[in-house]
């Protein structure tokens, strides 16, 4: 992102891939940040996932509806890239939940969503160099 904000910031569909991107990457490393913290029980460890989690899912759903109305590139805009990343934020925050309920299970799920939106993460990033270089060749 960094060697091409021109070209970013200027297409409406790399703007939000972007910011949900760094979203994405961002609230995991806060979870995981926040969870090996000491001194906390499963009940802050759930609440402190389901704000950031939270968070973020609204961020990636804000951005992708965003650059879907707004058009520029189309890498990647698919809508069932959308339903398959917002269903992940949702069973990542329907397992902080349990975990908040004290479903200790809760804790599984959303680890398990949780790495799923790591290669959506990933997979995002991925097309977005594929549609700044499509863009500047």
């Amino acid at each position: 992102m960094s060697l091409n904000p021109s070209v970013i910031a200027k297409d409406p569909t790399h703007r939000h891939r972007a910011v949900g991107t760094l979203a994405g990457f961002t609230a995991i490393f806060v979870i995981c940040g926040l969870g090996v913290m000491g001194g906390q029980d499963h009940r802050a460890v759930g609440l402190e996932w389901l704000v950031v989690s939270a968070v973020a899912a609204v961020v990636y759903v804000y951005g992708y509806i965003q650059a879907i109305r707004l058009g520029g590139s189309s890498a990647g805009l698919r809508s069932r890239r959308l339903i398959g990343g917002t269903a992940l934020h949702a069973v990542e925050i329907v397992g902080a939940a349990l975990l908040l309920g004290g479903y200790i299970a809760g804790l599984y799920l959303a680890a398990i969503s949780m790495i799923g939106l790591l290669a959506y993460m990933i997979s995002g990033a991925w097309l977005l160099i594929m549609g700044v270089s499509e863009q500047r060749s």
